[in-house]
C-alpha cells in the first residue's frame, strides 16, 4: 500500500489535478505556524498584560484574571471546532481555512490597537476578553483542520512523517512569537511596557496577508474531493458524529488521549516561562532567551518523531512520551529553581517558611472581579507571601497566624474593619517587615543574570520538550486515522480542541492557583501528572494501533 514516491505525491488515484504534497503540506502549516504565534503572544505576556488590562484588582488576583483570559482563548475551541468542524465536513477543507485565518488575524491586531485599563476603564479588559474568544473560535477549527487536509493527501506509511511539518508549525509560531517579542523589548527598550508590547500583535497583519495568498492557491484534499464525487458527505457532520455510540467512543478515547498530551506539552513549552518569571522572578528578558532557544532546538524533534511513529506504531510512541514526561515533571522543574535562583532554592532548604494558622479560618484567595476582601490574619499573610513569591508550608495549629523563618516569627495583621486604603497601607507596611526578615535569612528579591545557570535550564527544558513532542507529534495521526473521512473533522475537532482548550488553557491557571493557595511552588504540578496518568490508562486499556488504518474508507 505504500506510495513510492512518498512525500512527493497525493494519495493515487483519488485526484489527478491535486497540488503536490509539498506545497499542501507548507500551504497548511503556514497558517498553523500563524494562528499559534497568534496565541503566543498573549501566554508570553500574560504579566505585562495583566498590569495593563486588569489593574483595577491586586496583582495577584490581576495576574490570575489576566491567565484566565488567556484560558477563555482556549475554552472557545470546542465551540469553534463544532462550528468550523462542521463547515469542513461540509463544503470542504479550503473554504474553512480561509474563514479561520482571517478571523485569527483580524482579532490579534486589534489586540494591538486596544487602549487600555487606565484609558477607557472596565472597556479594555472586556473588549480584550471578546477578542480571545474570537481567536478561541478561529483556534477551534484551525490545527486539526490542518493536520486532516494534509494526512488525506498522505500516502500510508507516511503520514506520520508529512503531517510532522504541520505539527511543528505549532512550535514554530510559539518561536517566532518569542523572537518578536524578544526584538520588539530590544527596539523599544524602556517603552517596552508602555507601548512596545503592541509591537509584536501589529506584525500580525504581515503574517495575514502572507498566510491569506497561500491559502488562497490550495486545492481541496483528494479524499473530500472524492466524497463529494460520489456524493456521500455528510449532510450533518454534528449528528452523524455524537449519534452514533462507536463513535462516541472513539471521541471519549481520544479527548483522555489529548487530555495528557496538552498539559505536558504545555507544561513543557509555554509554563516555564510562567514559573521562572513570576514565581522565581527572574528577568523575563533573561528567561525568553533562554525559552527561545530551547524551542528552536526542539523543532527537529518533530520530523524524527513523526518518522518514529511510522516505523514503531502511535501506541508504542504515546506509551514513551506519556511515561517520560510524567517522570520528569517534578525533576526539571525543581531544577529550574535550583538553576534559575539557587539563593532561592538554598534559603528554602536551610531556612523553610512556615505558616503557623488556623486553616479554618483561611479562604480561597481568589477573586477575578476585584470585589472580595481578604481580612483575616491567615488571608493576610497568605496575601504577603504570594506577593513576594515565597514557598511556604502551612501547619494548622490554630491560635494567632504567624510566619516563621528559622528561627524568627512574624504575627500576621488583623485587616477586619479596615478602609480599602488602611488595609493597603498595612498590607505594603506588612510587607516590608516580611521582605526584612526574609533577606536576613537569605531569601533573595529576585533572581540574577548571573546567578542565573543557562545552559542546565536549556538542557533540562530541551529534554523535557522532546518527550513531550513525541506525543503532540503522534496524537495527530492518531485522531486522523480513528475517524471516517465524512465526519472526521468534526470529530476528531472536537476532542482534541475540548482538551487542548479546557486541559491545556486552564492549565497555567490552574497550576499557578494550586501553588498560590496551598503556599507549595511544586503543588500544582500534581495536575498535568493527574491527566497524563489517565491518558496513560485508557492508551492501554481502550487504544488500539491505527497506524495501518486506511483514512480513505467511508465508514
Amino acid at each position: 500500500m505504500n506510495n513510492p514516491a512518498g512525500i512527493e505525491t497525493p494519495l493515487d488515484g483519488l485526484d489527478e489535478a491535486a497540488v503536490p504534497m509539498g506545497r499542501a503540506i507548507w500551504a497548511a502549516s503556514i497558517g498553523t505556524a500563524f494562528e499559534w504565534y497568534e496565541f503566543a503572544l498573549y501566554g508570553s505576556l500574560a504579566t505585562l498584560l495583566a498590569a495593563r488590562f486588569f489593574s483595577g484588582v491586586d496583582s495577584t488576583t490581576g495576574f490570575v484574571f489576566a491567565l484566565l483570559t488567556f484560558a477563555i482563548g482556549f475554552m472557545t475551541r470546542p465551540l469553534g471546532a463544532l462550528i468550523f468542524g462542521r463547515i469542513g465536513d461540509m463544503i470542504g477543507r479550503k473554504r474553512t481555512f480561509l474563514v479561520t485565518i482571517c478571523l485569527m488575524g483580524i482579532s490579534t491586531i486589534a489586540v494591538g490597537c486596544l487602549p487600555t485599563y487606565q484609558s477607557i476603564g472596565i472597556a479594555a479588559p472586556i473588549i480584550l476578553i471578546i477578542l480571545r474568544i474570537c481567536q478561541g473560535l478561529a483556534a477551534g477549527g484551525e490545527y486539526t483542520g490542518a493536520l486532516t487536509y494534509v494526512a488525506e493527501y498522505s500516502p500510508p506509511g507516511r503520514r506520520g512523517l508529512n503531517m510532522s511539518w504541520t505539527t511543528a508549525a505549532t512550535t514554530a509560531g510559539l518561536l517566532l512569537s518569542f523572537l518578536v517579542i524578544y526584538i520588539a523589548r530590544e527596539v523599544s527598550g524602556d517603552g517596552f511596557d508602555t507601548w512596545g508590547w503592541r509591537l509584536p500583535f501589529l506584525v500580525s497583519a504581515v503574517l495575514l496577508a502572507v498566510s491569506l495568498g497561500l491559502r488562497l492557491k490550495m486545492d481541496e484534499s483528494p479524499a473530500f474531493q472524492k466524497l463529494r464525487r460520489k456524493k456521500a458527505l455528510s449532510t450533518s457532520p454534528v449528528r452523524d458524529a455524537f449519534m452514533n455510540r462507536k463513535n462516541i467512543g472513539r471521541i471519549c478515547t481520544a479527548f483522555a488521549l489529548c487530555a495528557g498530551m496538552t498539559s505536558m506539552y504545555y507544561m513543557a513549552a509555554l509554563y516555564p516561562t510562567y514559573f521562572m518569571t513570576q514565581t522565581l522572578k527572574v528577568d523575563p528578558k533573561s528567561v525568553n532567551s533562554i525559552v527561545l532557544m530551547a524551542t528552536a532546538v526542539s523543532l527537529p524533534f518533530f520530523p524524527l518523531s513523526g518518522w518514529l511513529c511510522d516505523r514503531i506504531g502511535r501506541k508504542p510512541a504515546l506509551l514513551i512520551g506519556y511515561a517520560a514526561t510524567t517522570l520528569l515533571v517534578f525533576p526539571v522543574f525543581h531544577g529550574l529553581e535550583q538553576y534559575a535562583n539557587p539563593q532561592l532554592a538554598a534559603a528554602r532548604a536551610t531556612s523553610p517558611v512556615i505558616l503557623q494558622t488556623d486553616a479554618a479560618k483561611c479562604s480561597l484567595l481568589f477573586n477575578p472581579v476585584g470585589n472580595r476582601r481578604f481580612t483575616s490574619p491567615c488571608d493576610t499573610a497568605k496575601q504577603a507571601l504570594a506577593g513576594l513569591g515565597i514557598s511556604y508550608q502551612v501547619a494548622d495549629r490554630g491560635g494567632d497566624s504567624l510566619i516563621r523563618v528559622g528561627n524568627q516569627t512574624l504575627a500576621a495583621y488583623d485587616a477586619t474593619g479596615m478602609t480599602e486604603t488602611e488595609q493597603k497601607q498595612q498590607a505594603a507596611r506588612f510587607s516590608g517587615e516580611l521582605r526584612k526578615v526574609l533577606t536576613a535569612h537569605g531569601y533573595p528579591a529576585g533572581g540574577t543574570a548571573e546567578q542565573l545557570n543557562k545552559g542546565v535550564i536549556f538542557l533540562l527544558l530541551v529534554v523535557f520538550l522532546a518527550f513531550s513532542v513525541l506525543t503532540v507529534m503522534t496524537i495527530g495521526p492518531a485522531l486522523v486515522e480513528m475517524f471516517p473521512t465524512r465526519i472526521r473533522y468534526t470529530s476528531m475537532s472536537f476532542p482534541y480542541n475540548l482538551a487542548t482548550g479546557w486541559v491545556g488553557g486552564l492549565l497555567p491557571t490552574v497550576v499557578f492557583a494550586i501553588s498560590s493557595q496551598t503556599g507549595d511552588i511544586f503543588s500544582g504540578l500534581w495536575y498535568p501528572i493527574g491527566w497524563c496518568g489517565l491518558s496513560l490508562v485508557v492508551l492501554l486499556t481502550c487504544f488500539r494501533e491505527t497506524r495501518d488504518v486506511d483514512i480513505t474508507a467511508e465508514n
